[in-house]
């Protein structure tokens, strides 16, 4: 059933990747371009790969997400697609009216070589972009890297085609968010107020992908950065990067282009990482940590003593996106539980040598392994060679979690079968309590579950 055909022994594999633990970089590219305000993603290729990448992710946010395509067809596939995307960009703006078209590629127009360098200027020269309406790029061919890399290559075009220097400095900083969900993103811009600093996140997928109901349709929703916001970026003091995989390379970009100094920080996912950017922020902008975070923090750490003894010794296998798993993993670490196997999909030695410095530091037994065979049947592989007692992942773990009847948290992208992780944070001090809730409720009911009759009590 499910996944029982699932073979216990592990032989090692070079060309072969079953239940891969990523999807593909246009997926990405799409997500953080609907993080800019008046944005319409678009997808240069054929129209099977813009509704899988629109599709995803509305299944994942329970939102509608718009995109256009290049649609290719068999002499577009053959000839390139210069002019289907020459003609898109002008019906684009006359018919749909967007402050900007984000333009990413795909397999098929990677493969055959189109420069969409070359073709934004071309449509630019032929007065195809009204005046003050922007085409921006970026290139994310599927056949590499993952979902990550993709909004991470859609982040450093926003940042090298946006930023300006005016060589007048503005008393902000930049946050540039690694994948994350809205309400992560809320939660960051909330942590910021409290602190009292000003900054401009991008992109801000909040007020779009949470959107609220109001019985009428707005294309284009309130949320997300603007383009004076992102313009500005090159005048900021500092840039915050959260996550060395997503959001480093857009600071570099930064830096290079308009000589803003950066330093790149985890996801503030769990007490050490949240503690790193609370103090890096209070740093940069010379300022005090309010007592309401103090509280905050104080409520955390009060939680994680009092249930100690529930999580102490878990053992836990976990997938997922190497900027969340690597302040996720030291949150387990840190409430005493044991991460016994973890995998990630995406690809890169940078997140290799993070990981491994980790856990060489506070947990050497760990099996840990990323890249192309880094799938999901190894990880059942390692789960049936030594039984965990939480497995956390995104929903295709269900399939797992079943089979070796393992209390399962999902955690990540995509997350297709629940509500609840874009309205509520994982990020912060009050989205690392909510985390904790989600654990421990998971143990506990599979405690109460497998009670015997004499020892099933009301209070555990």
């Amino acid at each position: 059933m499910l996944l029982r055909h699932t073979s216990k022994e592990v032989k090692e594999r070079e060309g072969l990747t079953i239940n891969p633990a990523k999807t593909c970089q246009p997926i990405g590219a799409m997500y953080a371009a609907l993080g800019i305000h008046g944005c319409l993603p678009h997808s240069h290729g054929s129209q099977g790969c813009c509704s899988y990448h629109r599709s995803t992710l509305t299944r994942h946010y329970k939102e509608p997400v718009m995109a256009a395509t290049s649609s290719f067809t068999e002499g577009a596939s053959v000839f390139g697609g210069q002019a289907n995307l020459l003609a898109a960009i002008e019906t684009i703006f006359s018919v749909y009216e967007p402050d900007i078209i984000a333009v990413h590629s795909t397999c098929l127009s990677e493969t055959i070589g189109d420069d969409l360098q070359q073709i934004t200027r071309k449509a630019r020269d032929d007065g195809k972009i009204p005046e003050g309406k922007h085409v921006i790029f970026a290139s994310t061919p599927s056949f590499i890297g993952s979902h990550v890399t993709g909004y991470s290559n859609m982040l450093t075009g926003i940042a090298e085609q946006f930023a300006v220097s005016t060589g007048a400095k503005k008393n902000q900083i930049n946050i540039i968010a690694g994948w994350m969900e809205p309400s992560d993103m809320r939660e960051i811009k909330l942590l910021s107020k409290k602190l009292g600093i000003k900054i401009v996140l991008f992109p801000d997928t909040s007020d779009v992908l949470d959107a609220p109901q109001t019985g009428k349709h707005v294309f284009y929703p309130k949320g997300g950065t603007t383009v004076s916001e992102l313009q500005s970026t090159g005048d900021s003091l500092f840039s915050l990067a959260l996550g060395s995989i997503s959001a480093e390379p857009a600071a570099i970009a930064l830096e290079k282009k308009c000589k803003v100094g950066f330093e790149t920080l985890d996801i503030p996912i769990g007490l050490t990482a949240t503690d790193r950017f609370i103090m890096k922020m209070s740093e940069v902008a010379n300022v005090s940590v309010p007592d309401e975070i103090t509280e905050e923090r104080g409520r955390l750490v009060d939680v994680m003593a009092d249930m100690e003894q529930y999580f102490y010794g878990k053992r836990v296998a976990l997938f997922g996106d190497p900027d969340q798993l690597l302040p996720l993993t030291e949150f387990l670490l840190d409430l005493n539980m044991k991460p016994v196997h973890i995998v990630s999909g995406t690809p890169g030695q940078r997140f290799e040598k993070q990981m491994r410095q980790l856990l060489d530091q506070r947990s050497p037994e760990t099996n840990f392994r990323n890249g192309l065979q880094a799938d999901m049947f190894l990880l059942h592989q390692w789960m049936k060679n030594d039984p965990v007692d939480l497995l956390i992942g995104n929903t295709y773990g269900k399939y797992m979690a079943r089979d070796e009847d393992v209390p399962f948290i999902r955690f990540g992208f995509p997350i297709l079968d629940r509500i609840g992780h874009s309205y509520f944070p994982n990020v912060g001090y009050s989205g690392s309590l909510r985390l904790v809730e989600k654990i421990l409720s998971a143990l506990m009911d599979r405690q109460d579950r497998d009670a015997l009759e004499e020892k099933f009590e009301l209070v555990m």
